[in-house]
């Protein structure tokens, strides 16, 4: 316990799955969150959850790839909690599931908004507050498939190529300012989406369960244990760790 004690930190896509976990995990070791969640319902549940728990948690609906929207709910935060020690770039969507050549240009557009311009001003209204403090912590969300191949969505995975490379350039840009970026590789993980692909999967839940856990060596994650990954990099414990891929897959990318 106590791990983020006293720091301050805003969870993008903090409603459900990955996000929710992490919110949690952050308030159980102390921090303040702020969720920005364009799903104004999930994000509220979340919150109402966590100061049900005696966290201090808010949120706030937030559209990640609209400057406006990005730029208020920082400056909501930084009144409410009085500075900003942590950004987890979460938020994401998985995209239309076609070939490259199939794709319209708006299929493309629409998944880099959210996962890479998102990020990208999540990261360019927070970081002024991170500079001034001298001091901060920056967690995006890449995806194995930033480093092995796959035969499906495309726009999805580069997007977390992109991801990738933005975490090494901004860890070494902001390194003198005390501030670190890093970025998690995280496996398949039992979220509300992933539940969602297996009902739709031949054979239904249990066989897209069975398929995929026969990809990796390692019982498949539940949002937890992503969530304390993230927590590690996003605390204290690893302050000399910075442009870091955290890859937790089970052992997926190894074999």
């Amino acid at each position: 316990m106590g791990r983020l004690e006293g720091k301050v930190a805003i969870v993008t896509g903090g409603g459900t799955g990955i996000g929710e976990a992490t919110c949690h995990r952050f308030g159980q070791e102390g921090a303040r969150v702020a969720i920005f969640e364009i799903q104004q319902e999930a994000g509220e549940q979340t919150a109402g959850a966590m100061r049900a728990a005696g966290y201090d948690a808010y949120s706030i609906r937030v559209d990640v790839t609209q400057e406006d929207d990005v730029a208020r709910a920082v400056a909501e935060t930084v009144a409410r909690f009085g500075g900003i020690d942590i950004l987890v770039n979460n938020a994401a969507i998985p995209g239309a599931n076609k070939l490259t050549h199939d794709l319209a240009v708006s299929e493309w557009e629409q998944v880099f908004s959210v996962n890479v311009r998102g990020p990208f001003l999540c990261s360019k209204h927070v970081l002024p507050h991170m500079m001034q403090a001298r001091r901060g912590a920056i967690v995006h969300f890449s995806s194995i498939y930033a480093l092995i191949g796959n035969d499906d969505l495309p726009p999805y995975h580069a997007t977390k190529g992109a991801i990738l490379s933005m975490t090494r350039t901004d860890a070494i840009c902001y390194a003198p300012y005390g501030i670190r970026v890093n970025c998690v590789h995280p496996g398949s993980t039992k979220t509300p989406l992933f539940i969602k692909a297996g009902e739709t999967y031949p054979g239904g839940y249990e066989s897209y369960l069975a398929m995929m856990q026969a990809k990796h060596p390692l019982p498949l994650a539940e949002p937890v244990d992503i969530a304390n990954c993230v927590l590690f990099l996003a605390s204290d414990e690893a302050r000399f760790v910075t442009g870091a891929s955290l890859v937790c897959d089970g052992g997926y990318t190894v074999q």
